[in-house]
């Protein structure tokens, strides 16, 4: 199972010119000895929990339009381009200098790694230029947070945010995008602007598109997203929640469960819904405590142990 129609068109395509595959009639993929289906299964979020956490925790009105955007600190997230467009954006429109805010939470991964590293201190360089070029002591353009956050204040500061800025240079899906839209207030939303390479931009058809590589059309969709009116705002939200509603994460596990029953009906039954699915989700989970209070424990025997004579070679 794949993501997005044009990931999964291109794996069958992968096999097809790579490995000798071949398609069947009934639509079935064979490669060597071994038959199997390929199918698309865009994976969903609990709207609901957005919905509500959103509406409970929100944030203060304030007369600045926030403009949001949340990702991992990732080379394929765009980060660099998102900055150096919302400067774009700024330098063509001085009137909104003092009115708008890029607030970019960039969660740390893989910090070890020299590639990460780099693109930590380019969007800290980024971030410091914006911010002296057009700050001032009372307010500062970019607000870059790089740390975790939780989705309970993430709901918060989704809704209180009048563009979602989803811009990443390639990905899978990106549940951002569907977090954004699901916090959101329905008589006054937000505007979506989502990457053209982001998986789910085959499920958002009522979000603004963009080049995530062409920083002036990125910087044109903000101010275009903080001029929208709001019936057209609330138009494109509607359309975009009924489609997330539709294709939660439980209709997504119910999906693939009943996909994988019907591959071979004399196997053993699958997972039985989502419900069954969430309990051995629970399982794994309470399994991957008991692992790391072992790990913990063992550690700690060792560190109390007195020290042993090591093996020789």
């Amino acid at each position: 199972g794949l993501q997005a129609t044009t990931d999964t068109a291109n794996f069958i395509d992968s096999l097809e010119n790579a490995a000798g595959g071949q398609l069947l009639p009934d639509g079935r993929m064979r490669v060597d000895d071994r038959e199997f289906v390929v199918g698309c299964f865009p994976v969903g979020i609990d709207a609901e929990f957005f919905k509500t956490a959103g509406a409970v925790a929100e944030l203060p009105a304030s007369d600045i339009m926030r403009i949001v955007g949340v990702d991992r600190l990732d080379y394929t997230k765009g980060l660099p381009q998102k900055f150096r467009a919302f400067g774009r954006f700024l330098e063509q429109n001085p009137r909104y200098r003092g009115k708008a805010v890029l607030t970019q939470i960039a969660n740390p991964t893989r910090e070890s790694l020299e590639a990460y590293a780099d693109i930590r201190k380019e969007l800290e360089s980024l971030a410091g230029q914006i911010n002296g070029m057009y700050g001032d002591l009372e307010w500062v353009p970019i607000h870059y947070i790089n740390r975790s956050t939780s989705r309970e204040r993430l709901a918060s500061i989704y809704r209180s945010a009048a563009v979602g800025l989803v811009t990443p240079l390639r990905d899978g899906m990106n549940l951002v995008a569907k977090e954004y839209v699901a916090s959101q207030d329905p008589s006054n939303p937000g505007v979506l602007i989502l990457s053209q390479f982001a998986g789910a931009v085959e499920q958002m058809g009522g979000s603004l598109q963009v080049n995530p590589y062409d920083v002036n059309e990125i910087a044109h969709a903000i101010t275009t997203a903080i001029e929208m009116p709001k019936h057209e705002r609330q138009a494109r939200h509607a359309f975009l929640t009924a489609k997330i509603e539709a294709t939660g994460a439980g209709n997504w596990a119910d999906t693939y469960l009943e996909a994988l029953s019907k591959v071979n009906p004399n196997a053993a039954a699958p997972l039985g819904g989502s419900s069954s699915l969430r309990c051995a989700i629970r399982s794994i989970s309470n399994s991957t405590r008991e692992f790391k209070s072992f790990v913990v424990n063992r550690n700690l025997d060792r560190e109390q142990a007195p020290p042993t004579k090591p093996l020789s070679n």
